[in-house]
């Protein structure tokens, strides 16, 4: 009779032990998907997603510019929208020693995928013999399109200051001169005034 009783605790005892592992295995299901879905942080993915999406958006606002010339560092630049030629030279390293930057309208905006050209000084004698002004204001053979200044292309017959302005900017939104006809694509220079100017100025 004793050893009935004992083997009835022993069953009991095991049913008990059956009972609070079968509790603490249901618990342990119940709440581990919740605390490992913790370790996958979807907010944080998607606010480092987003933050990813600000250099694109950023780079969209970006133009692109090729600088050559007499600058330090000639090549391919990005610039913000809305710069200016002097922006554009400032990543290029700047003017050298050699530059010009009358040649150059530092001032103008640029625009994506221009080429800005800024020409070196010439020497003396060069310049005299391409009609930069010498000694006693005078000039003396032809006016080279391609690093004449304003001052320079407006002592030209028929070529006031605005229409010099034009040829610059021109200049500076095409690059250099090639031919002395592209003239023809300035507003206020005409197949007359053209034929005026052969002789008179060179690519």
């Amino acid at each position: 009779m004793y050893e009935v009783v004992l083997t009835r605790r022993r069953v009991l005892v095991g049913a008990l032990v059956a009972a609070v592992v079968l509790l603490l295995g249901a618990r342990f299901l119940l709440h581990g998907p919740a605390a490992s879905g913790t370790l996958e942080r979807p907010i944080v993915g998607a606010a480092e997603a987003g933050g990813a999406a600000e250099p694109a958006a950023s780079v969209s606002t970006r133009l692109v510019v090729y600088v050559v010339g007499a600058v330090n560092r000639p090549g391919l630049y990005r610039v913000a929208s809305g710069s200016r030629v002097a922006d554009a030279v400032a990543k290029a390293g700047g003017l050298t020693r050699k530059a010009d930057p009358a040649g150059v309208n530092l001032a103008a905006p640029v625009a994506d995928g221009e080429q800005l050209v800024v020409p070196a000084r010439l020497p003396v004698e060069v310049a005299g013999a391409q009609g930069a002004p010498v000694a006693g204001g005078a000039s003396v053979g032809p006016v080279q399109l391609s690093v004449a200044t304003v001052e320079q292309l407006d002592s030209l017959p028929g070529i006031g200051p605005v229409t010099a302005q034009k040829i610059v900017d021109y200049r500076t939104a095409h690059g250099a001169f090639h031919s002395v006809d592209e003239l023809d694509a300035i507003s206020g220079i005409g197949p007359a005034k053209l034929d005026q100017l052969r002789g008179l100025v060179v690519p």
